[in-house]
């Protein structure tokens, strides 16, 4: 039980920060973007708005976590279900900081199919979301709000700092509170997985190239908690004892962009079609791009990973990332924590008067 809390505890700190700055972040976008504008831009089938939303999410350090409550205020806000999901995972998938020290930590090779399929990949699910939405492919609330043309002109008319007050009391009244439910639901099932499953167990089993298929390591790949930058030098040492490198693709995508938190979130706020279309696109590609790695570079493929060699690329790579202090670290856990538990309180008030 104090292994499971410990997890728990861990992963709201990790989290938390990326969270709360998301949630800050939706606010000031809501009150900043004028909602026809975006549905102008992301709200439609165009390929094109999936590419605009897959190479914006490329260029964010965040993680998964952290790129819920930022995609849920694009759908809320009018992006069509396929730009929202592009989004939601190419933001956690890749970064530049995170191509930079894969080219210094597994080799040229590796880093170019991480880049390619970085791209491919939400751009396939968004293109699939779009396909296959159905009733999810726009949020009812953006779908109305398309329809009324005097509330939009009335949003029009509204002073920049009234509009600021009113997207962040939806960034943390609405938004946070709903989000922040269902995060701590992914995250304890995510910790009780890693509690009877323990890391040390992964990293032995791992570790053993005779034992390591592509499809273990993407289910193992969706049960950790991982970031972009936190993963590779771990794929490092994997192939350097001997993994073989569509293993190091597979689990580049598969950990990062997937956990319990994330599909929990997805499923119960924009539906089940969206939590299968998203995790089984991606797994499928994962497999697929794994599968390509090892046919084209398994048999010549010689790991390159040595910390001497590399320092200089892994130190230019860090200067694109940052870390957040203890302090702020505990502060923002503890605010999820909150907010979390005050809508499951909301949530159960709601309940007992409906039964009433």
């Amino acid at each position: 039980m104090k292994l499971f809390f410990q997890y728990c505890w861990e992963m709201l700190k990790t989290s938390g920060p990326w969270l709360i700055i998301s949630f800050l972040l939706c606010g000031v976008l809501h009150a900043v973007l004028r909602p026809e504008a975006l549905q102008r831009s992301l709200g439609n089938k165009k390929f094109s708005s999936i590419v605009k939303a897959t190479v914006s999410g490329m260029l964010l350090p965040i993680c998964s976590c952290g790129v819920v409550p930022l995609s849920l205020g694009l759908y809320y806000s009018g992006a069509y279900l396929g730009p929202t999901l592009a989004f939601l995972v190419a933001t956690p998938i890749i970064n530049p900081a995170a191509v930079i020290l894969a080219y210094a930590m597994l080799g040229p090779q590796i880093a170019t199919v991480y880049l390619l399929s970085g791209f491919i990949i939400p751009a396939t699910i968004g293109v699939i979301g779009n396909a296959l939405g159905g009733p999810e492919l726009q949020s009812p609330m953006a779908a109305g709000l398309a329809g009324n043309a005097e509330q939009a002109h009335d949003y029009k008319l509204q002073p920049l700092a009234q509009r600021l007050k009113g997207g962040l009391e939806w960034g943390f009244n609405d938004l946070a509170v709903q989000t922040c439910r269902f995060i701590l639901v992914g995250t304890a099932f995510a910790a009780l997985l890693l509690a009877v499953m323990p890391v040390s167990f992964i990293l032995d089993y791992l570790s053993n190239p005779r034992l390591v298929s592509l499809l273990g390591i993407t289910l193992l790949g969706c049960v950790m908690y991982v970031c972009a930058l936190g993963h590779i030098p771990f794929i490092a040492a994997l192939v350097s004892a001997g993994a073989a490198p569509g293993v190091a693709v597979t689990f580049l995508l598969s950990s990062v962009a997937t956990n319990f938190p994330e599909m929990v979130s997805i499923w119960r706020l924009i539906g089940k079609r969206a939590v299968v279309i998203y995790t089984g696109t991606l797994v499928v590609c994962g497999l697929i791009f794994g599968s390509i790695t090892n046919y084209l570079f398994a048999e010549r493929f010689r790991p390159i990973f040595d910390l001497s060699h590399s320092q200089g690329q892994i130190d230019f790579a860090y200067k694109f990332s940052f870390d957040f202090s203890d302090r702020f670290k505990l502060f923002c856990a503890l605010l999820v924590l909150g907010i979390g538990c005050y809508g499951w309180f909301l949530h159960v008030c709601r309940t007992l008067r409906r039964r009433a």
